[in-house]
């Protein structure tokens, strides 16, 4: 009965929705961020609140799963009041929910998902699945009301680093991704092996503000050809320049060490997606994930978007970082476009990529 239910009034809101308003309730619990947001039309946020984990997982450096799912299972129920209070709406206003259900940690993905499917259930309204990393993406469309496919997204998280072409609001096209580390675990991993904690991204940005860029980790990039990605071989790069130096009874700057990897880092971020959007004739870039909010690639990109007569988009801060405002502009562009409908078989997916469209 409820699938029936539900697929009745998704197909109403895909027919209609020219014609209406639509609230997406948004939830996120794919890592250490419990957040659920109210999201109007896929472009305004009416509330975005997000219980952060951070504080918690720093003693381990790194996030604990275990740890993550208990918390979540804390947060959800304040975080849900908080979020439709802060909308001004109540559960009966909500034409869809939306959920992350993957990539992720499976505990935690499972808090989320669970909770969605219960409530999407309990109040006969259409569930629709969505991709983490689609929902980084998504981010712009708040960012950026006007920004309308086709464009050319960089996705950079502690997961993930990859170019695609959106081609619309469902499909995309693989540019290039990496072959091994994310750009956001090369961070996290740098910055413990030279004593900074976690998470890594913030600290080496602000490091990297007092050093120079006098070391150079990489010699010969083998991918230089393609919009590949390869960032093991520039992080065992730096510690292996750090082993050296402890050999040798010499202490590193950590500044320099910070900015001469980050500078490399960056730059091949910036050098392939601007050739991306060069090759492809698209004149947007839409940057995507946690590491969109680094000052080095923002000032890096901009600048470079600007010598080429591209336009660069950057999420604000809070919308770069997990946040179920995302997932719902994402849930929002899936429903009408008539995609991402599920039902209460829908569990969670860890492993989760996107999925292409290959180019012919």
């Amino acid at each position: 009965m409820y699938e029936e239910i539900a697929l009745q009034k998704f197909n109403n809101l895909v027919a209609n929705h020219k014609n209406q308003v639509i609230l997406i309730l948004g939830i996120e619990s794919s890592c250490d961020e419990t957040s659920i947001a109210v999201v109007k039309n896929g472009r305004e946020v009416l509330s975005n609140v997000i219980a952060s984990q951070i504080e918690i997982h720093k003693r381990f450096g790194g996030v604990v799963p275990e740890v993550a799912s208990r918390n979540h299972l804390m947060a959800i129920d304040n975080v849900l009041t908080e979020a439709l209070e802060k909308a001004n709406v109540t559960l009966n206003d909500i034409n869809a929910i939306a959920v992350t259900y993957g990539a992720g940690l499976m505990g935690a993905l499972m808090v989320g998902v669970t909770y969605a499917k219960s409530l999407a259930y309990a109040l006969g309204l259409p569930l629709i699945k969505v991709n983490h990393i689609k929902g980084h993406i998504s981010a712009n469309y708040i960012a950026t009301p006007q920004l309308e496919p086709p464009y050319i997204a960089l996705i950079v998280s502690g997961g993930h680093t990859a170019i695609v072409k959106v081609a619309d609001y469902v499909n995309n096209e693989l540019i290039g991704s990496t072959v091994d580390d994310a750009v956001g675990e090369a961070y996290d991993k740098v910055a413990k092996v030279l004593g900074l904690g976690y998470p890594g991204g913030p600290v080496i940005d602000k490091m990297a503000k007092q050093g120079e860029a006098n070391i150079k980790f990489i010699k010969h990039d083998a991918l230089k050809n393609s919009f590949n990605f390869s960032y093991s071989g520039l992080k065992t790069a730096v510690i292996n320049y750090l082993h050296n130096l402890e050999q040798h009874g010499k202490t590193p700057v950590v500044a320099d060490v910070c900015a001469s990897f980050q500078t490399e880092a960056v730059g091949f971020l910036v050098e392939k997606s601007i050739k991306a959007c060069k090759k492809n004739k698209i004149k947007t870039l839409a940057v995507a994930g946690g590491v969109a909010a680094n000052s080095y690639l923002r000032a890096e990109l901009t600048k470079a978007g600007e010598q080429n007569g591209i336009k660069v988009l950057f999420p604000p801060m809070v919308l770069c970082t997990d946040n179920a405002a995302m997932i719902a502009a994402e849930g929002y562009f899936s429903l009408i476009s008539g995609a991402g409908l599920a039902d209460t078989s829908l569990t969670a997916t860890p492993n989760l990529n996107l999925k292409y469209v290959v180019k012919k």
